[in-house]
């Protein structure tokens, strides 16, 4: 079985509809009060019955190419799975949702009217899986035989694992880091660069050539296999966070409620890394960055290291705007913008 058929689900128009969908983006998954479904997120989701083995999530936001190429892909991977394609399309106006419908009729597409980001539209394609797992997959990325089936057989054979990720690549094979670690204030300082090589056992990375699966603190969001239990236990993306760190903070929750995070290092698909983010400004996604780290601490470490981050974060930004050369103005603009306040708006939400 290649994919399921779009047909709706029994109280919604067709998914492929770009009007309706977005009078659903506007008022909700099933006519549901905004302020409910955010606490769903957050503590648990009721989803709906499982019909498939693997659902996949693509977020797309004026990358048509690339969606096209990502899900020629999945087609030509020919997966021994039963699955469906859920489509997220983030307000594109380069006709993204048009020429998915002409060439994959058979995926779900959700049209929304504008860009909501990477985990609140993700969280929008998990509300309607219907699969037994689900994967978060980038549109710049292209599925290899066998990478889909790996990791759902993964996920099957061991119940205490809760998120698996494959080995990203880049065009030319080779490896891409795929292995995330929470950020900390050494990791602050020092940099996890640097960190990987010193203690590859406390921070491992694609420094290492692993031949089993090796347990971590996150994989990168790029490709992020998730079972249904743990959607429907833990909840869903955070989705404060607009894009950074929003992957991380969700395997965090998710360890914390004692699942386990895998690295596969045997199954793979290629990351055309950075493709689909060359339409964000530089300074807008710097200070996107720093938003999504202040609210990882914010959540997740003491107060005191909330303020000790803020600290280091000052320190580097004066001396770029001291010894930043050529790069002293966007320092700048960076300190005017903490200076202000903070806006969401100056960030990746407001391009």
């Amino acid at each position: 079985m290649l994919a399921v058929p779009a047909e709706g689900l029994p109280d919604r128009p067709s998914l492929h509809d770009p009007a309706p969908a977005r009078a659903r983006a506007r008022r909700g998954a099933r006519g549901a009060h905004p302020e409910r479904l955010a606490r769903q997120r957050r503590s648990g989701a009721s989803l709906v019955s499982a019909s498939v083995d693997l659902s996949i999530v693509i977020v797309a936001w004026n990358v048509r190419d690339l969606v096209l190429d990502c899900l020629a892909s999945i087609v030509s991977a020919r997966p021994a799975i039963s699955y469906e394609v859920i489509l997220v399309d983030n307000g594109s106006i380069d006709l993204t949702v048009e020429a998915v419908v002409r060439q994959f009729p058979e995926t779900r597409i959700l049209a929304l009217p504008k860009n909501i980001g990477f985990g609140a539209g993700n969280n929008r394609g998990l509300e309607v899986m219907r699969g037994r797992h689900a994967v978060l997959l980038n549109s710049d990325t292209i599925v290899l035989p066998g990478g889909l089936e790996a990791c759902v057989r993964h996920l099957d054979e061991n119940p205490d694992v809760g998120v698996v990720g494959p080995q990203l690549l880049n065009p030319d094979r080779s490896k891409q880091n795929c292995i995330h670690n929470s950020p900390n204030l050494i990791s602050e300082l020092l940099g996890q660069s640097l960190l990987r090589r010193l203690f590859p056992r406390r921070y491992p990375s694609k420094l290492v050539d692993y031949v089993a699966p090796v347990e971590v603190e996150a994989v990168l969001g790029a490709c992020l296999f998730v079972r249904r239990e743990v959607i429907e236990k833990v909840g869903m993306i955070d989705e404060a966070y607009f894009f950074f760190l929003e992957e991380t903070d969700w395997c965090h929750r998710i360890r914390a409620a004692g699942w386990r995070i895998v690295h596969l290092p045997d199954a793979y698909v290629i990351h055309l890394y950075g493709e689909s983010t060359k339409k964000k400004t530089p300074l807008r996604t710097r200070i996107e960055y720093y938003r999504s780290r202040y609210l990882f601490f914010r959540k997740n470490r003491s107060r005191l290291a909330y303020l000790a981050l803020r600290g280091i974060v000052m320190m580097k930004i004066l001396a770029g705007v001291g010894f930043g050369g050529r790069r002293a103005g966007e320092y700048r603009k960076i300190l005017a913008w903490h200076l202000a306040g903070e806006s969401a708006s100056s960030g990746l939400a407001g391009s």
